[in-house]
């Protein structure tokens, strides 16, 4: 276990030391998520930041996007290992081991004074259970949230909630939700969404980009197109994106929607998913294009420009409503998560996605609301708030050593 050295800002005034905060990131999602934090957390002067990058990042298929992560500027410590060898839940839990055998090395070496892990996903756990272990205060991001779709994402997350240290909620029920699960409410801080703090500061692609990056048509509707696997139903993730992909389809032959399509997660399934919309280059729909992964700048730069968000994205309901525009969510995976009035629930049916997306276009009542509607998860000041939050608090036993309070 590590050694507990109590800090204080003075202290740390007196000595010029500056806190070594870990951050980790397996995945495109959770990186632009992660970015404010780690934007507001190199700026500042009390902290220095330790990138441990792992998982899809490092996967070309997935469009190695550890490339786009140098990109933005930032320096990466350490890649961990993470062996996710075939398209099921049996790999899900070797990768899991093989991400904390790998991370451990990398945490003994660094002795960070803070882990920073986001979210729900199978690598972040396996980032918890690593730094927990080795006596690492852990905050977390985006704890307390809720879904019932069958992703596991629930209980991972609440798994997540009682390892960690300090909790850095999305919204004022999640915040709720994680001092109903026992924590001590000093150790919780409802920052809201990371990732709107780019959207309100309108860093991400204009309009006029994404025409000419994407060869877009400005006369005619375009969607942007994400589904992942559910991890409960893995075997049915190519059954279930099918009709998704058929109603983009007719969506274009119909109404002449361009639509972009891109790669799920690096979860059991998502290689399914992956061959279904891969089939697509083959048909050659001259409305339809493939990317494997957008990058953050582009993805907020389409949701500004596009006519609806289709799928099953979390990023559907937590980052559309900034843009107000329309979601389509599809499926079960986002059943009982929070969301705006923009949001349309439907099932599998390619009829019910198709008219879905016909209301997105042209129901005015909807997109009335859709104008209006305000996100639940805050406007956008979260990554200066946990960087204050990591530079201040006192690191000593009492952070370490959790107390439940029922």
């Amino acid at each position: 276990m590590k050694n507990i050295n109590e800090q204080t800002t003075e202290q740390m005034q007196k000595t010029g030391y500056k806190r070594k905060i870990a951050v980790y990131t397996g995945n495109r999602s959770d990186y632009g998520l992660q970015f404010p934090i780690l934007k507001a957390i190199a700026a500042d002067p009390r902290l220095d930041y330790y990138l441990l990058v792992s998982g899809a990042h490092l996967k070309k298929e997935f469009g190695r996007t550890l490339q786009e992560i140098e990109a933005d500027g930032f320096k990466v410590y350490a890649q961990a290992n993470l062996d996710f060898l075939e398209d099921n839940l049996f790999s899900t839990a070797q990768a899991i081991g093989s991400d904390i055998l790998s991370l451990s090395q990398i945490l003994a070496e660094l002795r960070p004074d803070f882990l920073v892990v986001y979210g729900d996903r199978f690598e972040s756990f396996a980032a918890v259970i690593a730094g927990s272990q080795m006596g690492i205060p852990i905050a977390h991001i985006e704890g307390g949230d809720y879904t019932e779709g069958g992703a596991l994402d629930d209980s991972v997350r609440h798994a997540m909630t009682k390892l960690s240290h300090l909790h850095f909620t999305t919204n004022e029920q999640a915040a709720e939700r994680v001092r109903r699960l026992g924590e001590e409410p000093w150790r919780i801080f409802n920052a809201g969404l990371p990732v709107l703090d780019l959207i309100a500061a309108r860093e991400f692609a204009s309009p006029e980009e994404i025409y000419k990056h994407f060869n877009l048509d400005s006369g005619h509707p375009i969607l942007i197109f994400t589904q992942h696997s559910v991890a409960t139903e893995f075997d049915s993730a190519a059954e279930q994106v099918l009709p998704s992909l058929d109603a983009l389809k007719a969506a274009g032959q119909e109404w002449g929607c361009q639509s972009i399509i891109t790669y799920p997660n690096d979860d059991a399934g998502g290689h399914r998913i992956m061959q279904e919309i891969e089939k697509l280059r083959i048909e050659d729909f001259p409305f339809l294009q493939v990317q494997p992964s957008l990058g953050r700048y582009f993805y907020h730069g389409i949701l500004n420009t596009a006519n609806a968000c289709v799928g099953n994205s979390s990023s559907g309901i937590k980052e559309t409503p900034a843009f107000h525009i329309p979601c389509v969510n599809i499926g079960e995976r986002q059943r009982g998560r929070l969301r705006s009035t923009n949001v349309l629930d439907v099932g599998y049916k390619t009829e019910e996605i198709e008219q879905a997306i016909g209301r997105c276009l042209y129901d005015t009542n909807f997109l009335e609301q859709v104008k209006h509607c305000e996100n639940p998860y805050g406007t956008g000041n979260a990554g200066v708030e946990i960087a204050r939050v990591l530079a201040t608090i006192k690191i000593d036993l009492k952070l370490v050593q959790k107390k439940m309070t029922y």
